[in-house]
C-alpha cells in the first residue's frame, strides 16, 4: 500500500480499488516480523544480552500469535521490549473516519453499531478513509489505581443525562482496550491489578469481546495484549487469577546481564554520555568494571531485598555520577582529560539512594549509607583481586611497612600523585600495569585503585577527613 499522502485512498471505493485486504493485528505483526527475520534485520536495536535467551522466545510468541507476559525484575527492559513491538506493525493502516466513533473501524470488518449504520447509509465514495500510524496504535497502563472503566469501559452518565437509553450501545464509554482495537495494549505490573479488571482481561483474552455492566453486546476486539510482572508477586498465590494466567500464550523470562562485560556495554549505551567534547573523559577499564560490579554485588547482598531486584538504572545513574564528578574536577583544576578515580565513588550515595530496597532482617541497625559503603567495598575487592591475580600487586603493600603514607582525594590534582610517588620505591611502577599510560590522570586513577584494593583486602588501613583519604600501615 503506498504511503505517500497524495496517493493514499481517501474513500472506501478508492481503498477497494487498490485490492487492500484486512489483517488481524497479530497476523500483521507475524508477517512483518518474519520478513525482518528472513532479511537478517536487527530485531531489537539497543537491546543487549538477550540474543540467545529472550529474543528467541519473543520470536516464537509472535509466530505463534500469542499474547505475552514479560516476567522479570525491575530494570530488565520489559517495557522497552513491549513498546518496540510496534516496529513490526505496518507504517499505517486505513480506518473508516466516522464522527463520534470511539474505535478505528476496519473498513472490511466493522464492529460497532454506529459503523454498520454509517456504511449502510452511504455510497462507497462518500465513506471517508483516514490513516492510523503505527506509533499511535500502542497504549500502556500501569496497574496500580487502574479501574475497570479505564481499561474496559463504563456506562456514561453524561450520555444518559442527554437522553440516551441505558440499553443501547450509545450509552457506553469505551476504555483503553476497545479504543486500541486493531492495535497493541500493554499492562504493566499485572499482579497489582484489581481482581475485577483481571476478570475483564480474562474475557478479552478468551472471547475477544467486551462486556460492560452486563450489557448484552459482543465486540470482536482485535488487539494484541501484553503484560509485565515481577516474578515474586506474579507467583504469589491470589495475586493473579488462575484463569487469566492460563490464557496468556507465552511467558517470557527476562534477566539481568549474565556477564559483567555485557553489563558494562549496556551501561555505557544507556547512559548516553559523550566522553569527548571540551572536557574529554578517559575511563579506565577497572572503573567501568567497578561500577557494574556495584550492581552485581547489590543483587547478591544480604542487606538488599532480593525480591525487589536491583535495576540496571543503578549502574546507569552511578556511571553518570562518576563521569560528572571527574568532569567537575577537570573543569575546576583545568585538567584534560578527565579520568574517574576511586575517590569519585564517594559521590555515588546520591545516585544509589532510593534505588536499593533494604532487607530489614539483614540490615539490622545498618543505615542505607552503610549498606552502600559495604557494597562499594565488596565491588572494589572483587575487581581488585582479579587484577592482583593478573598483575601480582601484593608487593606494593610492603611499601607501607616502611612508614609511607599517601593522601588522595577527588579534588586532588593528578600531578600531585606523581609528586607523591617520586618519594616511594620503584615497585609502584608495577601498579600502572593495570592500565598502562603516561598520562597523570590515568596514573592517579591507577594509584587510587591499588590503594583502595589494598585497603578492602585488609593489607593497609585508611583514615578519612574533610574529603581526603590517607592510606598507611597501622
Amino acid at each position: 500500500m503506498p504511503t505517500d499522502t497524495m496517493s493514499k485512498p481517501t474513500n472506501l471505493h478508492e481503498l477497494r480499488e487498490t485490492g487492500w485486504t484486512s489483517k488481524s493485528v497479530k497476523r500483521e505483526l507475524h508477517d512483518n516480523y518474519t520478513r525482518a527475520l528472513a532479511r537478517g534485520d536487527e530485531l531489537f536495536p539497543g537491546i543487549l544480552g538477550y540474543d540467545d535467551t529472550v529474543i528467541p522466545e519473543i520470536t516464537n510468541a509472535i509466530i505463534a500469535g500469542h499474547d505475552m507476559l514479560f516476567l522479570g525484575e525491575k530494570g530488565q527492559a520489559k517495557s522497552r521490549l513491549m513498546r518496540m513491538l510496534t516496529r513490526f506493525l505496518d507504517p499505517e493502516i486505513p480506518y473508516i473516519d466516522i464522527p463520534g466513533c470511539p474505535v478505528h473501524e476496519d473498513p472490511q470488518q466493522p464492529i460497532t453499531r454506529i459503523a454498520h449504520e454509517f456504511l449502510n447509509s452511504r455510497d462507497e465514495r462518500d465513506i471517508p478513509i483516514a490513516w492510523w500510524r503505527r506509533e499511535d496504535r500502542y497504549a500502556e497502563r500501569l496497574s496500580p489505581g487502574t479501574k475497570f472503566a479505564d481499561v474496559i469501559g463504563e456506562i456514561d452518565p453524561a450520555k444518559l443525562a442527554g437522553g440516551v437509553s441505558m440499553s443501547t450501545e450509545d450509552a457506553l464509554h469505551f476504555g483503553l482496550i476497545p479504543r486500541m482495537h486493531r492495535g497493541v495494549f500493554a499492562m504493566n505490573e499485572l499482579p497489582d491489578l484489581d481482581d475485577l479488571v483481571q476478570v475483564g482481561l480474562f474475557n478479552i483474552l478468551e472471547e475477544r469481546d467486551v462486556q460492560i455492566r452486563g450489557y448484552p453486546i459482543s465486540f470482536d476486539i482485535d488487539v494484541l495484549v501484553l503484560f509485565s510482572a515481577n516474578p515474586t508477586t506474579y507467583n504469589r498465590s491470589g495475586k493473579v487469577i488462575p484463569q487469566l494466567k492460563d490464557r496468556i500464550g507465552t511467558t517470557i523470562q527476562t534477566h539481568y546481564p549474565q556477564q559483567r562485560e555485557m553489563g558494562v556495554n549496556i551501561t555505557r549505551l544507556e547512559a548516553g554520555i559523550d566522553l569527548d567534547g571540551e572536557y574529554p573523559v578517559v575511563v579506565p577499564p577497572f572503573m567501568d568494571e567497578i561500577i557494574e560490579q556495584v550492581s552485581i554485588c547489590a543483587r547478591q547482598s544480604k542487606y538488599v531485598d532480593h525480591q525487589s531486584g536491583v535495576s540496571a538504572r543503578l549502574s546507569i545513574a552511578n556511571y553518570r555520577t562518576l563521569i560528572a564528578n571527574a568532569r567537575q574536577r577537570a573543569i575546576r583544576l583545568k585538567e584534560r582529560p578527565a579520568v574517574p578515580r576511586i575517590s569519585d565513588l564517594g559521590h555515588l550515595y546520591a545516585s544509589c539512594m532510593g534505588k536499593l530496597e533494604l532487607d530489614m532482617m539483614g540490615t539490622s541497625q545498618m543505615s542505607e549509607r552503610q549498606v552502600i559503603d559495604a557494597i562499594l567495598a565488596e565491588a572494589i575487592r572483587v575487581v581488585f583481586e582479579e587484577y592482583v591475580d593478573e598483575h601480582g600487586l601484593d608487593e606494593i603493600s610492603d611499601i607501607f611497612g616502611k612508614g609511607v603514607k599517601i593522601e588522595v582525594g577527588d579534588m586532588l590534582p593528578s600531578s600531585q600523585y606523581a609528586k607523591l610517588l617520586n618519594r616511594v620505591p620503584p615497585a609502584w611502577e608495577k601498579a600502572f600495569e593495570v592500565n598502562p599510560a603516561k598520562d597523570h590522570g590515568v596514573r592517579a586513577s591507577c594509584v587510587e585503585f591499588v590503594l583502595a584494593g589494598l585497603y578492602v583486602t585488609n593489607r593497609i588501613s585508611r583514615a578519612q577527613r574533610h574529603g581526603r583519604i590517607t592510606y598507611e600501615i597501622t
